[in-house]
Order: structure tokens, then sequence, then C-alpha cells
């Protein structure tokens, strides 16, 4: 069956918009039928999550939501793939983590959170991965500046000796 067919199965018909473009399934599901949507199709295969990220709609044309997150997860004893989004818009930018379902969601939750301040919740240690720990801001947010905040400058530099 389908990964998009045991979606609709699983979450029902109108909770999931799916489509295919040659072979690669998308679907976009609620943000409260994310996990279960996640859990399904861990159960139905899909063993690989290959990466987490986020997209920001700020200024896109027609976009209704802020942002996009995107899980791209592979079975990886058929080849078969599928991309999962769901939309999610301030303040509420929090999802559960997948950390139960793959162990590499680790990582890619914490960059997703350092990078657009979508929070995982239940995991077990989200805090910045890329940025420093006292850095204030999300950067890959379109409304961040392109020259920051000046924060560049409450950081000591290091040398090539200490990076």
């Amino acid at each position: 069956m389908p990964a998009t067919d045991t979606l609709k199965e699983k979450l029902g018909a109108d909770a999931v918009a799916a489509s295919e473009f040659r072979d690669n399934k998308r679907a976009v599901v609620p943000a409260a039928e994310l996990y279960a949507a996640l859990e399904a199709l861990k159960s139905g295969g899909f063993d690989l999550l290959v990466d987490i990220t986020a997209v920001d709609y700020l200024h896109y044309p027609d976009a209704k939501d802020r942002f996009g997150l995107v899980y791209l997860l592979t079975n990886t004893s058929t080849g078969e793939r599928i991309t999962v989004k769901t939309l999610l818009n301030e303040p509420d930018l929090n999802v559960p983590t997948a950390y139960g379902l793959w162990k590499g969601a680790d990582w890619m939750e914490r960059e997703v959170f350092d990078m657009y301040g979508i929070a995982f919740d239940g995991h077990p240690d989200l805090r910045r991965i890329l940025m420093p720990e006292g850095f204030v801001g999300y950067p890959l947010r379109k409304d961040y500046p392109l020259r920051g905040y000046g924060e560049r400058h409450n950081f000591a530099p290091l040398t090539r000796a200490e990076g």
C-alpha cells in the first residue's frame, strides 16, 4: 500500500493532503496529527529519517502559514520515499519530538530549533547546536536582519588554533 494511502487510512482522508510528482510522494498533515502520521509511516516500513528541515513562508506569495516543518523519510527495503510536511504559525511553534521513533532526529530537531525557533516537545536535549548559547534570534527566519542584530560584537573572536 502506498505511504499516502496508509496516512489517509490512519488519519482520515480529509486530514491528509497528498500529492505525487513522478516518484516523489508528498503529504501535508495537521500539526496535531504529525506524530501519529510519523508513527504510522515508521510502522509501515519507513525506517530511515533522512532529514528534518523547515521553510519560512514570510513574504511568500499566497502563503497562509508562516512555517512549514518538513520530514524526509525513506523505506530502505523498497526504496520508497515520502516528504511529510506540517504547517505552523506563531505563537504555537511546538510539535512532538520524533526522537522516540528515530534516534537520528536528535541533532536534526536541534538544528531546526536553533535556526527557526520551532520547539520539539519531549526532546531529551533541546538546546542550540550551531549558534552559541547566548545567541538571541533565529538566523534562518526571513525577518532576521541580513547583518544580524549586532551580536557579532558580543562574542570573542576565535582564532584558527581555537576552532
